[in-house]
């Protein structure tokens, strides 16, 4: 599963041969939450409290890039890396 971008210990990564709809995984940790790109809204998981405000802040400055990785990935083709919050 390709790592399309990594901060304050989040890994995100986004899978090649997953279905509808779409999103992204979010790693921290023993955590994982899966969000969908449309809403920004949590589909399965769950992370701390703290590491989630940021994942959906960079989500939400990030979602163009986001949802071009998603349609690649779509594609059968590497996301592309998404700049990680400062």
């Amino acid at each position: 599963m390709p790592t399309i971008s990594m901060f304050y210990g989040i890994v995100i990564q986004m899978y090649w041969d997953e279905h509808g709809p779409p999103h992204f995984h979010a790693l921290y940790g023993e955590h994982e939450a899966l969000v969908d790109l449309r809403d920004l809204r949590v589909l399965r998981g769950s992370l701390p409290r703290r590491a989630m405000a940021l994942v959906l802040e960079w989500a939400d400055d990030h979602r163009d890039d986001l949802m071009e990785d998603w349609n690649l990935c779509s594609q059968l083709q590497p996301p592309k890396p998404v700049q990680p919050l400062p």
